[in-house]
């Protein structure tokens, strides 16, 4: 989140944010199917990167699906050098904010990742914009970490907008880079900061969401 925004919630306080950005957008999942073919139950922990908007909300997301083992904020898309906070919001790095997500795939599979990641987790319609944060490093990614990842990837996206289950294109990319992680005040932040405005006007009504849509995988 960049820190115009930081700066403005703590002046207006979370009434005035919610007159000032609307209410929590994205806060009900939207109806999609699975994916039509998945990578298979592997022994092992697995490894997913996604970038769909603030960090801070992804993470709150996945890190209450069942089979999630953790969760780590960061930056992809761009070099170690500039894989900072600072940097990364003058929106001149080519990073994405995004997560890792260590997974069993005996418990939760890649593709079912990859459905709360497009029903609730964000707005795959939204170019370079998830609620109130603009700019690249806000923009809809998947980082696959193997061509398995990347095929099924793919093929989910094209099998989504063959339904029209969104009322616009998907703009998500699939993308190559390192994950590097970010700061640790960006770690676990949900957990950390539950008053915070961010949390309880943008983070807290996504997960809501995700228990209602998802009972069976959420924890």
């Amino acid at each position: 989140m960049k820190k115009p925004l930081l700066a403005t919630l703590s002046a207006i306080g979370i009434a005035g944010a919610f007159i000032a950005t609307g209410t929590a957008q994205g806060a009900r999942a939207v109806v999609i199917p699975a994916v039509k073919t998945d990578l298979p139950a592997a022994p092992g922990i697995q490894t997913a990167v996604l970038a769909g908007g603030c960090f801070w909300t992804m993470e709150a997301v996945f890190e209450h699906v069942k089979g999630v083992k953790a969760v780590t904020t960061g930056y992809a898309g761009g070099t170690k050098a500039t894989a900072t906070y600072d940097q990364v919001s003058a929106e001149t790095t080519k990073h994405a904010e995004a997560i890792k997500i260590a997974y069993d795939p005996r418990v939760v599979s890649y593709g079912t990742l990859l459905r709360v990641y497009f029903s609730i987790a964000h707005d795959p319609t939204t170019l370079n914009r998830q609620g109130p944060d603009s700019g690249t490093s806000y923009r809809s990614a998947i980082f696959p970490q193997s061509p398995a990842q990347a095929q099924v990837a793919r093929a989910y996206i094209a099998q989504l907008g063959a339904t029209h289950a969104f009322s616009g294109p998907i703009v998500t990319k699939l993308e190559t880079g390192t994950f590097y992680p970010a700061e640790a005040y960006h770690q676990n932040f949900y957990d950390r900061n539950p008053t915070h405005p961010y949390v309880v006007m943008w983070d807290k009504p996504k997960v809501a969401a995700f228990r209602a849509a998802f009972p069976t995988i959420s924890s």
